[in-house]
């Protein structure tokens, strides 16, 4: 069994890498700093493991590693890489807005559709898509991020309908977690205002959900009863809370 993570230098990617490896997945891990890369083969000996550095920001970069590794039979796809940008929609720099975009969303999205064909030939594997609970809310002063997730929650919802709807044996999943103990808090430059949930412990559930074949996945007792919440406020109430809790993460 073969498993390909994006975004597998470091947090959720790294330790979804070490779970897998744990299961004996070989392993193909996707990401820009080689250097994190390399380390983490050394780490996980037991298997084997490709590394491949690629910045899927740049949308020929997906294709490629498409080709690159498309005869290696990927059983089991997880798109991981992804950031956030944070600030007023109108004072966020344009340019690091699409790169969000093309990460956050266009990666995903040409990923899952290559390799779900190849999944449909042989009617077997597994695909994760990293969303958020940003995906269920909208998210003023986090705009471009809770949009980006709330596109991976539709679209992998609507693929899983479409392969039950098949009788495909394939799963798809969309792993929806409150904040996570990782680097994600830098990149974005904020802090959350309520405590992390440890990367390993979701990274884990994530992984096991899936094979399950859990369709959203939601780790932590907080996430769910807040989920439960919403269906109780309108869009606007929502809105505002979710501004206000934004711009305690300055």
């Amino acid at each position: 069994m073969t498993a390909l993570i994006t975004g597998a230098s470091s947090g959720m990617g790294c330790d979804m890498a070490r779970y897998l490896a744990e299961k004996n997945y070989d392993l193909i891990l996707v990401a820009r700093r080689r250097d994190r890369l390399e380390e983490l083969k050394h780490e996980l000996n037991n298997v084997n493991v490709k590394i491949i550095e690629k910045d899927l920001s740049k949308e020929e970069n997906c294709f490629s590693l498409y080709e690159e590794v498309r005869d290696d039979c990927v059983d089991f796809l997880i798109n991981n890489a992804g950031f956030g940008v944070y600030g007023e929609f109108v004072e966020v720099e344009l340019e690091r807005e699409l790169e969000l975009i093309n990460t956050n969303i266009k990666a995903p999205h040409i990923l899952t559709k290559l390799f779900l064909r190849d999944m449909y030939d042989r009617n077997s594997g597994a695909i994760l898509n990293v969303g958020s609970a940003a995906g269920f809310l909208p998210g003023p002063r986090f705009s471009s991020y809770y949009a980006s997730k709330n596109y991976v929650v539709r679209l992998t919802e609507a693929i899983h309908e479409e392969i039950r709807r098949r009788g495909k044996n394939i799963k798809i999943s969309v792993l929806c977690p409150g904040p996570v103990k990782t680097e994600f808090n830098q990149v974005a430059d904020v802090r959350f205002a309520v405590k992390g949930l440890e990367s390993e412990y979701v990274a884990r559930y994530a992984v096991d959900k899936t094979l399950a074949g859990k369709m959203v996945i939601t780790p932590g007792k907080l996430l769910k009863l807040t989920k439960f919440l919403e269906h109780f406020a309108g869009e606007k109430l929502l809105t505002r809370m979710s501004y206000t809790v934004q711009s305690r993460r300055q």
